[in-house]
This record gives C-alpha cells, structure tokens and sequence, in this order.
C-alpha cells in the first residue's frame, strides 16, 4: 500500500515524485460565523473502504473545519440503510477496492450502493469525492447510482490552470508548467452559478477554486455544474500519458462539456459529487527542500469557503 501511495503523491499535483504529504499544522480551521450554532448536523466521514483521505489523516484539517462550523463529526458508520439513518450527511473520500494500480476493483459492494442511494433518496446527504486514477475505478458503481458517469483518467487544461512554484524541473522531471492545477473562477466562466457559490452573504461567495489534477464528472439531468471543464480540456488514462502531456505532446481525449464538480437533488437527498479530492484537503507536500501547499491552504483560491458551503448546501443551510 505504501508504494501505491508513493505514486498518489506524484499525481495528485502531477508535479513530482513527493516523499511526504501531510496534512498542514498551520491550516486555520476556526470558523468566525458558524452555520450551525443550536443544531448540528451528524457527519461521518468514510474510513472503511481503504480510503486515502480520512478523519483523522489527510483530511483531518477538513474534520476540524467543519467541527468548527458546527457539524458533529465523526467515522462513517457501515454502509446499510440502518446504520447510515445514524448520520445525516455523508463523506466519501478516494476510496479504493484495492492496491492494483493498472486494475482497481470497486470500493463498494452491489448491496453498499443500493443502501446510499435509497438513503439519499430518504432525505441524506452526499459528498462523493474521486480523483484520478485508480479512484474514478472503484468509485464508478456508486456514482453510477446517481446518473454520473466517471472519466476515470487524470484531467489537464492548458488555458485554465496555474503554474507551481517548483523550480523549472523537480527531480520527476515534471515541468513547473505542467497543466493539472485547474482554475475554475468567474473570470474564466467555469465556475457555476450557485448557491453553494454565492454563499450566505457577499463575504462568503467563491470566486476562484483551485484543482489538483483529478478526473472528469458527466453531469446527468437535472444536476447543476459547480465546476466545468474548459472547450480545451483532456483526459488521458495513465500516469505515462500524462507525462507525455506535460512534456507538450498532444494526447488524451477531450473533456469539455464534463465537470469537476456538480450539486443535484436526488429524490428528497442531495447529492455533491467531485472528481478531485485535494481542494478539501490542508496539505503540505514536500520534494527535497521544497514544500507545496495543496488544498484549502493554497494561495490563490476559495477553496475553504468553497468546502464550507458545499457542506452547508448538504446540511441544508444553503438553498
């Protein structure tokens, strides 16, 4: 498991070839005007299908957020129709089915995603969070529960992305320039128009929202794009394509019309689906003496007011 996750450090910035990604000590997690302050909404964030991200590991600056804002947090309880009735929204990060790289299996069983999907549509709440590959993989049946098809590949967009701040080459040979850290803002015209952007108030409302990387999302009927995928965006299937794609050879297939992020209601439940999972993440990742800030705690974004609204949304304190 160790090596695999060496090989998820590299593509989740698709920069380099990082020996440590850690969650960031220095991450502000305090909440100056919480949602919820009289009642507080029962998270539980899944730890029991291999998950890259969970409560008290990558994405424990994300747990202590929303702590702050006011949601009990807690693990995931099992994925039955009884036991999910004990929380009220749900987090699903990267989880994985197995180790293999090249052949992931589902995460969940056949009886699992019936379970979620006929909760959700009782009236809970879900954040399904994959990136790239092997993730979109094990994640596609349960996606697949609610009209969502995943790419499952690693998504670039040369007009829409930042460059790092590594210096012209790191020692995986990536270029500072490589296209994965996608940029969804009003001012490209990528970022929907929703209340999960716009917030409570004006002070709370998104302008930008970084990516690292990830896969693409279809967006079935009826669902709102929160992230869209520029006219010049490509999906390419493996880390080897991407590097190619890096170095400046055209390859991958297309991805525009697809998404990174959409919002839906599904029967009396609501539904938050992703294709990247470091936006809600605090992360420090390091490659010699340099240290990359990754997630909520990169400059540069709304990434934190964007995690704290798409919860809201979920908790129905958002309209």
């Amino acid at each position: 498991m160790q090596a695999l996750r060496s090989c998820l450090c590299v593509a989740s910035l698709a920069l380099a070839a990082y020996g440590q990604q850690v969650p960031d000590p220095d991450f502000n997690t305090r909440v100056d005007d919480p949602a919820f302050t009289k009642s507080h909404p029962r998270l539980g964030i899944d730890e029991s299908h291999k998950n890259f991200h969970t409560k008290d590991g990558r994405y424990k600056p994300f747990a202590a957020l929303m702590t702050s804002d006011g949601f009990r947090v807690s693990a995931a309880p099992r994925f039955t129709s009884e036991a999910l009735n004990g929380v009220d929204v749900l987090v699903i990060a990267n989880a994985l089915g197995d180790e293999d790289w090249n052949q992931p299996k589902p995460a969940f069983t056949a009886a699992e995603c019936d379970a979620v999907r006929d909760w959700v549509r009782r009236g809970g709440s879900l954040m399904l969070i994959a990136d790239h590959a092997p993730f979109g993989a094990s994640a596609a049946d349960l996606a697949q529960r609610f009209g969502v098809d995943m790419g499952g590949g690693f998504v670039a967009d040369r007009e829409n992305s930042v460059r790092t701040r590594l210096p012209a080459t790191s020692r995986a040979g990536y270029s500072r320039d490589a296209p994965t850290l996608l940029v969804f803002s009003a001012e490209n015209g990528l970022l929907g128009d929703h209340t999960i952007v716009r917030g409570r108030n004006a002070n709370e409302r998104v302008g930008t929202v970084i990516a690292f990387t990830g896969q693409s999302l279809s967006v079935p009927n009826g669902a709102a794009v929160l992230m869209k995928l520029g006219a010049g965006a490509v999906e390419v299937a493996m880390r080897e394509e991407m590097q190619a794609l890096q170095s400046g050879k055209q390859v991958g297939r297309s991805a525009a019309g697809r998404a990174q992020g959409i919002a839906m209601t599904f029967g009396k439940g609501r539904v938050a689906m992703f294709g990247e999972a470091a936006m809600f993440s605090a992360q420090l990742a390091r490659d010699g003496a340099y240290t990359v800030k990754m997630g909520m705690n990169a400059e540069g974004g709304d990434d934190r007011q964007f995690a704290l609204n798409v919860m809201r949304w979920l908790a129905r304190a958002l309209d």
